[in-house]
């Protein structure tokens, strides 16, 4: 990585921002939730022990339609392979709750089973009635591909066999750009609309597709993270529903949500380098910007990220001292929703994660939250209200030698 490059502009991008969960509205100036047709689309209800992989059948209303089982993993310090957010896969803070669920989506000439995840809903579907379904999914770090066609199936009658095989089958919901999931941090959203035949009773997510119509990239291994990797696409699943909007609405399958009345806005800049500048000078000029709402990592943090861990490992003396911000807007929207609780210690912590799956030490990194206290230097006169939040959107880094 080069340590030198120029300051060639500021960047301002207006980037889509993950929407809140499609059953949460506003009525009364309260959030509330309406009729999700999944019994237990976070995972949360759970019976009996926990104690292996393959156990997604202890998930309330869930189950895995072949022999080959899906996982579902909880937050566990005696059983590190089916923890949460850290396990025998990968790492991932839970999207809704503290638990989530795992399957495998593709694997190179299936030389690893696919997995699905299926559950019965509270009623079925009617006739001509559009709904809105949805999940969410992130990669896991060891798996060595990432491939298209995650997507869910609605049926009148569940799938049922117990061979491990894969179920071939037309999708009825994906992406709407059938995108290749490759993001490690972070949930992606996969949301459209579906139109029932009538009588629908199961949902499935999976790949129901055959490998040679399944895209597939492969990844490169993800420095310091422990474990072998498999030869699958490996993904964490969260927050399922399938809800009918009100009369006269569409599904909301953008990355927009009510956040979108403060800000769409993500800050970013280059950073100016040289070689006169100390590993700890170089350090402190960092800075990660944030999505109004949000502590997933843009790629310029990432950059950013990956620097700094370089710099920590040549230099084992330094200690770092991560301060997080949030802006005024989001301490407001927390009064109404929880989702946008603590964002300053949240961006903190990812950050945190991010840097000892790096092989930094947590006892070198050194927690502090500001809230939306603190000017940000780079705040100028003239600066527009938007701006100057999304400038106070942050993570800073200070070196303590």
């Amino acid at each position: 990585m080069k340590s030198n490059f120029k300051s060639i502009a500021t960047l301002l991008a207006v980037l889509p921002l993950s929407c809140m969960t499609l059953y949460a509205q506003k009525k009364g100036g309260k959030v509330v939730e309406t009729d999700n047709l999944i019994e237990n689309g976070s995972f949360e209800s759970t019976t009996g022990k926990i104690k292996k992989l393959g156990s997604i059948d202890l998930a309330t209303g869930w189950s895995s339609p072949t022999g080959a089982r899906a996982d579902l993993f909880i937050p566990s310090d005696k059983l590190p392979d089916i923890g949460t957010p850290k396990n025998v896969y990968g790492k991932e803070d839970p999207k809704e709750g503290s638990n989530y669920a795992g399957i495998v989506g593709y694997s190179y000439g299936d030389k690893m089973p696919r997995t699905y995840l299926m559950t019965k809903l509270k009623a079925p579907l009617k006739k001509g009635q559009k709904y809105c379904v949805q999940f969410y999914l992130s990669l896991a770090e060891l798996s060595k591909y990432s491939a298209n066609e995650i997507g869910v199936v609605l049926s009148k009658k569940p799938f049922g066999t117990d061979t491990k095989s894969s179920i071939i089958e037309k999708t009825n919901v994906l992406h709407t750009d059938n995108k290749i999931f490759n993001a490690h941090y972070g949930w992606e959203k996969v949301c459209n609309t579906f139109t029932a035949d009538g009588g629908e009773k199961y949902i499935t997510i999976g790949n129901f597709s055959n490998n040679d119509q399944t895209k597939n990239e492969r990844n490169k291994k993800i420095a310091d993270f422990k474990g072998t990797p498999i030869i699958a696409a490996y993904y964490f699943i969260d927050d399922v529903s399938v809800i009918m909007p009100e009369e006269g609405k569409k599904c909301d399958c953008s990355n927009k949500s009510g956040a979108d009345e403060f800000s769409t806005t993500i800050y970013q800049r280059a950073i100016l380098l040289d070689d006169k500048m100390t590993a700890a000078e170089k350090i402190n000029a960092q800075a990660s910007f944030f999505a109004f709402g949000k502590n997933m990592l843009q790629p310029v943090a990432v950059s950013s990220l990956d620097l700094i861990a370089e710099l920590l490992i040549a230099n084992p003396s330094y200690k770092l001292e991560i301060t997080g911000y949030n802006d005024p807007n989001e301490k407001e929207m927390s009064k109404e929703n929880p989702l946008y609780e603590n964002m300053d210690l949240k961006r903190v912590e990812v950050v945190v994660r991010y840097l000892e799956d790096k092989g930094i030490s947590k006892e070198r990194l050194v927690k502090k939250i500001m809230g939306s206290e603190g000017i940000n230097i780079e705040v100028e006169e003239g600066d527009e209200e938007d701006l100057i939040h999304a400038k106070t959107r942050r993570v800073a880094y200070l070196v303590i030698e």
